[in-house]
């Protein structure tokens, strides 16, 4: 098979830049192409491998020089390449594949689960779970942890730390949720917005008002139209209760009114509407960070209670080590082949890397292969597809952001990009593209 065929890759777009978006989706691979050699990124000796984790642990920047003549022979490049693979998960169950959770059921049939018919097991399995999370959250609201997830069997859940994301205050964006899980949330306590319906609702209002003026400016008929009847969302007049307007034509004996149960049953049918979709995106800011992990520790739905993922407490992913994570390495290797060129063949080599991807490894893997490939490569990465809604808008635009979180592990560049506001809205990016140092992307 001829997987680097130019024909399988998306057209990148013609705007160079020194940074490529900060991308929140977690990856499931990363395919990086280059007409360079990866031999550098194979058999890592004894020792560097060491070092690598050494750095990583130590929270270590990596030095790297500005080019590298030759990456088989410069340690640095390697030590810095097996620090960029680690992350930190739990529960860590080697038989079992804990990412992606959303769907995994078929991927998880026949798998041993002894817990699942012992309830004290259970019990031990989300106590310790719940001291993990507890963890977590404590190292991001010291700025410590940069960000982490919780991947749950029906929805996930980023918590970010102040400064990043754009944002002064921690947030936590959930998604997808449903109606029910939303309303918990509001018993709880818990305030929060939707930011993807708010600014679809925006955008329908304004397209409508644009249409309405040309229609009268031009004196013709026609609609506008609706991008997507799934995220039709219920007007201000839709949802109001009053009826004065009856009154004022004096018919309002005359017309039988819908009753509060009705006007209810409306709403929430609009609300239904954008149910395990992408705009159903919560997001949570600042004290009710705090709210949410309470009660995300006490949600039932949290834990599925049949198929074969019952009783499994959630996945939770990180960037730096906390109370009970087990460390783990994403799964890289290099091949080569021949791809299809204008006038015949071309030696293509590339660099597959496999697992959950977190967006700073993303972001350290490019810092890498600039030097490594000489500022030319391609990359095409496969996006968990519930968690792109998490390049969602954090704050508002005015918002002041003073950046503190020097000892969070991660390399100062990439520090500096998670810190901009997502851009990417609901989508993630699929191509990178790096020729003389810059980069050019597609979503």
């Amino acid at each position: 098979q001829d997987l680097h065929s130019p024909l399988a890759v998306p057209k990148a777009p013609s705007s160079p830049s020194q940074e490529f978006p900060a991308d929140w989706s977690i990856k499931t691979r990363i395919l990086f192409m280059s007409s360079q050699p990866f031999s550098w990124a194979e058999h890592l000796k004894a020792q560097e491998e060491a070092q690598g984790f050494a750095q990583h642990c130590r929270a270590a920047e990596p030095t790297l020089p500005q080019s590298v003549q030759e990456p088989q022979l410069c340690p640095e490049l390697r030590c810095a390449f097996q620090q960029s693979l680690v992350y930190w998960l739990h529960p860590s169950l080697p038989w079992l594949p804990l990412f992606p959770r959303i769907g995994a059921d078929r991927r998880m049939a026949g798998k041993a689960c002894p817990w699942a018919q012992d309830e004290a097991v259970q019990q031990a399995l989300m106590s310790d779970w719940s001291m993990s999370f507890t963890s977590l959250y404590n190292l991001l609201r010291a700025r410590l942890c940069p960000y982490f997830y919780v991947c749950a069997p029906q929805f996930s859940v980023l918590f970010r730390a102040a400064g990043l994301a754009g944002s002064a205050v921690p947030t936590a964006a959930v998604a997808p949720t449903t109606r029910g899980l939303r309303e918990a949330m509001r018993t709880e306590g818990i305030e929060f917005s939707l930011p993807l319906l708010e600014e679809s609702r925006t955008r329908k209002q304004k397209n409508s008002e644009e249409s309405l003026e040309t229609e009268t400016a031009d004196g013709l008929g026609g609609g506008s139209s609706v991008e997507d009847a799934g995220e039709a969302a219920p007007s201000d007049d839709e949802d109001d209760g009053s009826f004065s307007w009856l009154e004022e034509m004096g018919v309002q004996d005359q017309v039988e009114k819908p009753d509060t149960i009705s006007i209810q049953l409306r709403k929430e049918k609009h609300e239904v509407q954008v149910d395990h979709r992408p705009e159903s995106l919560v997001l949570v800011r600042g004290s009710n960070t705090f709210r949410l992990l309470n009660f995300l520790i006490s949600c039932r739905s949290l834990v599925a209670v049949a198929g074969p993922q019952a009783g499994l407490p959630p996945t939770l992913l990180s960037p730096v080590a906390f109370r009970g994570g087990t460390m783990q390495t994403l799964k890289a290797r290099s091949v080569s082949g021949r791809a299809r060129v204008q006038g015949g063949f071309e030696d293509v080599f590339s660099l597959e890397v496999l697992g959950p991807i977190l967006p700073h490894s993303l972001h350290a893997l490019t810092l890498l292969l600039g030097p490594a490939q000489r500022g030319a490569f391609r990359a095409l990465l496969s996006p968990h597809e519930p968690s792109a809604a998490f390049n969602t808008r954090a704050a508002p635009p005015q918002e002041a952001v003073q950046q503190d979180l020097p000892a969070c592990g991660l390399h100062p560049k990439t520090l500096d990009q998670l810190s901009q506001s997502p851009t990417l809205g609901k989508s993630s990016i699929r191509l990178l593209e790096m020729k003389d140092y810059a980069y050019t992307w597609k979503a």
